[in-house]
């Protein structure tokens, strides 16, 4: 078994957490976590790349085990991940890599895709979205808060901060809950309790608004650069439901699309079919 090392980096004067396993002159997997967890939900899938690959995955300033500055030192977005992720691959030597981008990892991935095309050989997406037709129900609160970011509209977005709203990211559309580790959310939950985090990621939510005026310039990288592309979805998602993963095949028509029987965090009960399908597609498309 590889061993996963646990590591922390200064980038952009900020101390940065990162799992990081695998040969160093491996093929890179850059693994981009989601809300509202950090590289902690990759922890069962690192070593089983780590014996082909050098895999690195971050916490975001403000998740995990990252620095979590104040609003006023730190302007908490998208933007500002992207390049914080940037400037961790810059300091390991990671010229080239595959993105794995889950959620928030798909625009902060996306964002380096655009700046660095050169730079991105494959993409895995992973309930991961990119079209607006990913975004339905469930993202009306916060459609309201992008409209008008006010404390009335910060405050209804709060109850899903609590346990019972990190639980429900894992949980729901699982079939076997006894497939999951309730340590997953609340390890998140620990980060999300701290003081200030709430506001923090309030901002973040208000911010996610750009990803979806990028969601333009995301579709045309797909169609100019054709990255190999492995959509692998929880296909129960209310997050970011099945036809924001069908909507990829628009971009990119060559893409591999595997509908799972899960919810939003797949890969907490699917890995024994992510995994063996994850690996396939790496050796297909990753020279060693």
């Amino acid at each position: 078994m590889p061993t996963t090392h646990h590591r922390t980096a200064q980038v952009a004067g900020l101390e940065i957490f990162y799992r990081e396993a695998g040969p160093a002159d491996a093929p890179v997997v850059v693994l981009l976590h989601g809300f509202p967890s950090s590289s902690h939900m990759y922890r069962n899938l690192i070593p089983q790349l780590a014996d082909r690959y050098h895999v690195i995955a971050p916490d975001y300033p403000g998740f995990g085990l990252s620095a979590m500055p104040s609003r006023g030192e730190f302007a908490y977005g998208f933007d500002s991940f992207a390049e914080i992720v940037s400037g961790l691959l810059t300091q390991l030597g990671a010229e080239r890599y595959a993105l794995y981008i889950m959620d928030y990892g798909a625009p902060t991935g996306l964002r380096l895709a655009l700046k660095y095309p050169e730079r991105v050989t494959a993409l895995v997406v992973q309930n991961g979205n990119a079209y607006e037709e990913g975004l339905q129900a469930f993202f009306e609160p916060t459609r309201r808060l992008w409209a008008d970011n006010s404390e009335a509209n910060r405050d209804a977005m709060r109850p899903f901060m609590a346990l019972e709203g990190t639980k429900f990211q894992y949980v729901d559309g699982v079939k076997d809950i006894s497939r999951l580790d309730p340590a997953a959310w609340l390890y998140d939950q620990i980060f999300l309790d701290r003081p200030g985090a709430q506001d923090i990621h309030l901002d973040i939510i208000y911010d996610y608004r750009t990803n979806v005026e990028l969601y333009p310039a995301f579709h045309a990288y797909f169609r100019e650069h054709r990255p190999p592309a492995l959509i692998l979805w929880g296909a129960n998602d209310q997050i970011f439901p099945v036809d924001g993963a069908k909507a990829f095949l628009r971009d990119l028509p060559d893409a591999e699309l595997h509908l799972l029987d899960s919810g939003h965090f797949a890969l907490e009960d699917k890995a024994d079919e992510i995994v063996p399908l994850m690996r396939a597609f790496l050796s297909r498309h990753l020279a060693r």
